[in-house]
């Protein structure tokens, strides 16, 4: 009798488990206008990108050689073949890896959200997936869910996960490697060159992998894809793609990769065109920005995945001005992190990193959700704007304590963000502001003027 009851009572159990889950999985996602959806992608302006994955463990190197540009590619520029590069991913076992710790250096650095690569070209993944047995659950000894793990570390600390997926795959047969000679010979983008077997890797692999980190993981923030140059690889596809994103986490964000790299809002350009949510300049910065949502995504060297041989840094200077730059001109900043086998962030990363979270601690005002400039660039520096306040990004400080503004500004009150108490006097001319400031900078990499604007 008592076996019986506790039967019943396990069945019941059960049964109230399966309605919860039902109600909690039925539950509608408020679907936000574009506007909406785009708004805290927008006000956030500063980003960290995380190429990782079994490459990093390469380094780059292979016996005397060393692999040309980014050390991500090492597959291909290092001429492994599929079944000689597979011992990289059985070997991958990042013991130092603390998600924890990752997301803190992120946000203490003045970054809002975490672009991770989940699939490179290399075909690795770095979540549980169910489609393959070619990730870090199944194929590695680290037995760790990546994506997981950094995911509910972005949840406690208030950051946004994002996760990056490669179209690419130069492991999948049907993506590549059992057509041709070269895996990766698509990557030329050769119209003559047709894979009659990608569309089977598209329907029956790379969707639904991308289905299952839009499921199992939490909301996403955007959703960042790579390798759209190849040929085999359609806007039909990318259309396909989109819609299916957007029916699972109808507010999540695209960015224009998962078509053939155009620039557009809930998936159409100005002509009606598929395009994405949001451009992404690569390695460089437009010189006068974009007419839409764009996104410059840069290293800190010259590599995405972890590279010692690499060891042209750009300046903690450099990298505080490219932010301010960027924003000035309406874009964001996703700034790329290579950390090595075992889990680790390059200490010249953590330098750089730390720099930038002391000037963004100071000067954030000026950063997040400002708008770009309504001047033309000036001599000394840059401008953003913000809730009628302009404020004037000084990188070369004038030596002899004037600061020359745009003759049309009208200033109310103006002083140094980091210092209000002191207001800065000004004069008009006919052909510019002079406003009086401390003889020396008041930061050694960029300084901000808190311009308050007349009515």
């Amino acid at each position: 009798m008592r076996t019986m009851k506790n039967a019943l009572l396990i069945a019941l159990v059960v049964m109230l488990n399966i309605n919860t889950g039902f109600a909690q999985n039925s539950k509608k996602v408020k679907k936000l206008s574009d506007d909406e959806r785009m708004e805290w992608w927008r006000d956030a302006k500063f980003g960290m990108f995380i190429h990782w994955g079994a490459y990093s463990i390469i380094g780059g190197e292979r016996d005397t050689k060393i692999a040309g540009g980014g050390a991500e590619w090492a597959m291909d520029k290092l001429d492994y073949t599929i079944k000689d590069y597979e011992k990289f991913p059985e070997m991958f076992n990042p013991q130092l890896f603390d998600a924890d710790a990752w997301v803190s250096m992120a946000k203490n650095a003045g970054m809002k959200y975490i672009v991770l690569t989940s699939k490179h070209h290399e075909g690795f993944g770095l979540w549980d997936s169910k489609v393959s047995d070619y990730d870090v659950m199944d194929t590695s000894p680290f037995k760790r869910d990546i994506v997981k793990e950094l995911s509910e570390a972005c949840k406690k600390q208030d950051i946004v996960f994002c996760f990056y997926y490669s179209i690419v795959d130069w492991h999948h047969p049907q993506a590549q490697g059992n057509l041709y000679p070269n895996y990766n010979i698509s990557q030329h983008d050769d119209p003559s060159v047709v894979n009659p077997e990608f569309p089977k890797y598209y329907e029956n692999y790379m969707k639904p992998q991308v289905g299952e980190l839009l499921k199992n993981y939490g909301e996403i923030g955007v959703v960042w894809f790579d390798g759209d140059w190849i040929s085999d690889y359609t806007t039909e596809m990318g259309k396909d793609l989109y819609k299916y994103i957007r029916e699972i986490q109808p507010n999540t964000i695209v960015n224009n990769r998962v078509d053939k790299g155009r620039t557009g809002m809930d998936g159409m350009d100005k002509e009606g065109n598929f395009a994405g949510d949001f451009g992404t300049p690569e390695q460089e910065i437009p010189d006068t920005g974009i007419d839409s949502d764009w996104e410059a995504c840069m290293t800190m060297n010259g590599s995405w995945g972890y590279k010692p041989s690499d060891n042209k840094w750009k300046s903690s200077e450099d990298l505080i001005q490219k932010l301010v730059d960027i924003v000035s001109k309406g874009g964001n900043f996703l700034l790329n992190i290579g950390p090595d086998g075992y889990g680790r962030f390059p200490s010249e990363s953590i330098r750089r990193l730390n720099a930038m979270g002391e000037w963004t601690q100071k000067n954030g005002e000026a950063v997040y959700g400002a708008s770009a400039s309504p001047y033309e660039k000036p001599s000394w520096g840059r401008y953003t704007k913000k809730d009628g306040v302009l404020y004037a990004h000084v990188f070369d400080w004038p030596k002899e304590g004037t600061l020359k503004l745009h003759k049309d500004i009208k200033i109310k009150k103006a002083t140094v963000l980091t210092n209000s108490n002191t207001i800065l006097k000004s004069i008009g001319t006919s052909r510019e502001v002079l406003l009086d400031v401390p003889m020396l900078a008041p930061d050694t990499t960029v300084s901000v003027i808190k311009i308050e604007l007349a009515d």
